[in-house]
């Protein structure tokens, strides 16, 4: 069960957050985008489980336009619906799993017992990276239109998506306390900003610790997740 779980969690994941471009997001009210987003959600996962399993992967696509389209012409964009939204999805992965624990291991992929932990390792970066710069971006936005000081496009985001990154190496490697050096140098680094623009260093004092958080979280969920998969022996075995 876990490792179909696993597998979903991992082709979700790149269906949502890496396949699904901002094209296709900023023209998702058009019906033929939100189909070929299912699409690619079916794809994705009869790719990572191995199988075809047409009624329940199709079924699972089926919910994931459904969610995606409550989301879509009834929601406004921001953070808690943002939430709302993946909940609900992971929901459908773990329903699936349960009814169909077994689609992982009549997969062509059974044999291969350590791809569900590289599949639980992946997915994790690409919510920690990802996902997580989403979620920022929509904590942030009621702050966006603030006056701030310049930086170069797309700054902001990029260091995110590298601070972000980096806590998530290093708890898969068993050094947390690197995180604190990483603090620091942030700290030491943005000193002038914050000094000297009270708006910017709430920004980014909310910002940070926002991005600190998301990593911190996803990257331990993923260490747990990875302690009930073969061990890939270059991780710790436990959180």
């Amino acid at each position: 069960m876990i490792a179909t779980f696993t597998a979903l969690l991992f082709a979700h994941v790149l269906a949502d957050f890496v396949l699904q471009t901002k094209w296709m997001v900023a023209r998702k009210r058009e019906p033929q985008i939100i189909l070929l987003h299912g699409v690619i959600v079916l794809l994705t996962a009869q790719a990572a489980l191995g199988t075809v399993a047409a009624s329940e992967v199709l079924a699972l696509a089926a919910a994931h336009l459904l969610i995606d389209a409550i989301k879509t012409y009834t929601l406004p964009r921001g953070l808690w619906p943002f939430l709302a939204d993946q909940a609900a999805h992971i929901a459908t992965l773990i329903a699936l799993a349960l009814y169909a624990p077994d689609l992982w291991a009549h997969g062509i992929w059974a044999n291969y017992t350590w791809l569900s932990s590289i599949f639980a390792l992946l997915a994790g970066l690409f919510v920690t990276t990802r996902a997580g710069g989403f979620a920022i971006a929509f904590l942030m936005a009621p702050w966006s239109s603030a006056e701030l000081p310049a930086g170069l496009p797309n700054g902001g985001a990029l260091i995110g998506t590298l601070e972000r990154s980096l806590i998530f190496l290093l708890v898969m490697v068993g050094q947390p306390a690197g995180i604190g050096f990483l603090i620091a140098a942030k700290s030491v680094l943005r000193f002038d900003t914050t000094s000297q623009h009270q708006s910017a260093g709430e920004y980014v004092i909310i910002g940070t610790l926002a991005s600190f958080g998301w990593a911190l979280a996803t990257s331990y969920a993923t260490l747990t997740l990875m302690r009930y998969l073969p061990p890939l022996g270059i991780l710790p075995v436990t959180p």
